[in-house]
């Protein structure tokens, strides 16, 4: 396990530009991402954005995926979300992720979000793995 967190968002892209999240191992198949609400992630009627959420799943379950394949770049093929409860400014939210299997060409995986001790959102998606490299690619895009 990892106690501290990293920045994954360093390069120029969606999630830099929207703050960025950390991230650490916790096992093979466990992972943990993290970041805090700000006012430019909240919707009109001030709770956290649903895209937002959707967001932090795909860049911080992606990168579980990419660390638990040893590194392939990995793209998402299906991601489905469900979600429990909102978030408001300044709630921390923690993020969850259990690789379920790894094949030759492909992650399955599960993810739940928390803040404040409740259930805030829960998924589950495939990852495809890909041969080849990618230029530029870096994990939590």
């Amino acid at each position: 396990m990892t106690d501290k967190f990293e920045q994954i968002s360093n390069k120029p892209g969606f999630m830099k530009h929207n703050g960025g999240i950390l991230f650490r191992k916790i096992s093979d198949t466990e992972f943990e991402f993290k970041t805090t609400i700000d006012e430019n992630k909240l919707n009109s009627a001030g709770i956290t954005h649903g895209g937002y959420i959707c967001s932090i799943i795909d860049a911080g379950s992606g990168t579980a995926a990419h660390r638990a394949s040893n590194n392939s770049p990995c793209v998402t093929i299906t991601l489905d979300i469900k979600f429990i409860d909102s978030t408001k400014i300044g709630d921390e939210i923690i993020g969850f992720t259990k690789i379920q299997k790894v094949t030759k060409s492909m992650v399955f995986l599960i993810c739940h979000l928390k803040s404040n001790q409740r259930l805030i959102a829960s998924a589950s998606g495939v990852w495809k793995k890909l041969n080849k490299k990618i230029s530029n690619y870096g994990p939590g895009g």
